[in-house]
């Protein structure tokens, strides 16, 4: 099996290397191999995701010849099963997913970034632990995540880790990256909260929670992981890749594009393109809160060079069975339909 996999690795690798070596105007001028495609996400209406639901918003999907459907799940860890699943073609998650997945043996890439932070916050409830001080006050406690195993649960353990408490020392309990997530924390249905905004922001605000780490800034992610730590991202398996990869393209323009808007987009730009859903009855909060997050976006869809080995360093440091000599990060993304998105958009 293992030189099965191994072989499949490598000419997966042969097909990719293939694809890169093709002219940048090649994709613009190829047959889209795919026009409907399948998008799942985890916690579509948070800023984690923001990029994707300007490219759905603004027709840049529409634009790019591809007919898209976003499938909306409680947090990434389940938007992820259902590409595993077979149900969704693409997974709009967080980078790290890629290394988890290959330590299992199974071959996911990401090709296109929306962020370059991961704009997770992580809070204590001022009504259950109003005498918080360290970490070690968060043992035995409940954690609100937005749903086991997704980036805001491994945040959170690989934070517990530095103080030397393991993931099994307190009980993670998913709440969503919405209002069920506000309620479960004001309601003392947990203890603390590791999730995204505008919900901490919301929280912060209002006096809910006290914020103990926070990456919604670059400054704030270099303090906790220690490097660049890309988040959100479009991946898919390394087999949808080689046999679409004009489809990706299309995908990864459509996301670039987006990005490209975001860097001039003003608040009243925002608040005229998401749904109002989205604004979770507070308008004003909703904009603080991407003041908070814009510079998280990324800028032109590009993993930076040192990100995934600063994700595998974050995972290794809570999960015993991911061995970083396991791992070929070279085979967890790829910056080549990002780059020619790039070029194209000026970004």
């Amino acid at each position: 099996m293992s030189s099965f996999l191994n072989r499949r690795s490598f000419n997966q690798s042969l097909a990719l290397g293939a694809v890169s070596a093709l002219a940048p105007h090649a994709f613009a001028q190829s047959k889209l191999e795919k026009i409907k495609v399948s998008i799942s996400v985890g916690g579509k209406a948070s800023f984690y995701y923001l990029p994707l639901t300007i490219a759905e918003q603004l027709g840049h999907f529409t634009a790019e010849g591809l007919d898209v459907e976003i499938s909306d799940f409680a947090g990434g860890a389940k938007a992820l099963q259902a590409v595993v699943g077979g149900s969704a073609d693409v997974c709009s998650g967080a980078f790290e997913h890629t290394i988890n997945l290959q330590s299992k043996n199974q071959f996911f890439r990401s090709f296109v970034l929306q962020c370059r932070a991961p704009q997770i916050a992580i809070g204590v409830s001022t009504k259950n632990m109003p005498n918080y001080k360290t970490l070690a006050d968060l043992k035995g406690k409940r954690i609100g995540v937005s749903a086991p195993g997704s980036s805001t649960n491994m945040a959170a353990s690989m934070v517990l880790a530095r103080s030397g408490i393991k993931p099994s020392e307190v009980s993670f309990i998913g709440v969503g990256t919405a209002v069920g997530a506000i309620t479960a924390l004001r309601s003392g249905q947990i203890d603390a909260i590791s999730n995204i905004d505008p919900v901490m922001t919301m929280l912060e605000q209002k006096g809910d929670v006290r914020i103990i780490y926070d990456t919604r800034t670059l400054k704030g992610t270099q303090d906790v992981f220690g490097g660049n730590m890309p988040a959100a991202c479009l991946y898919a398996p390394n087999d949808y890749i080689v046999k679409n990869p004009n489809t990706c393209q299309a995908l990864a323009n459509a996301i670039v594009h987006s990005l490209k808007w975001l860097q001039t987009a003003g608040p009243s730009d925002i608040i005229k393109t998401v749904p109002e859903s989205y604004l979770l009855g507070d308008r004003a909060l909703y904009l603080a809160s991407f003041n908070k997050i814009r510079e998280a976006l990324s800028l032109d869809g590009l993993i930076p060079n040192d990100g995934p080995a600063t994700a595998l360093k974050a995972l290794t440091s809570f999960d015993p069975e991911i061995k970083t000599d396991k791992i070929d990060l070279s085979k967890t993304f790829t910056n080549d339909f990002a780059r020619r998105a790039k070029e194209r958009f000026k970004a």
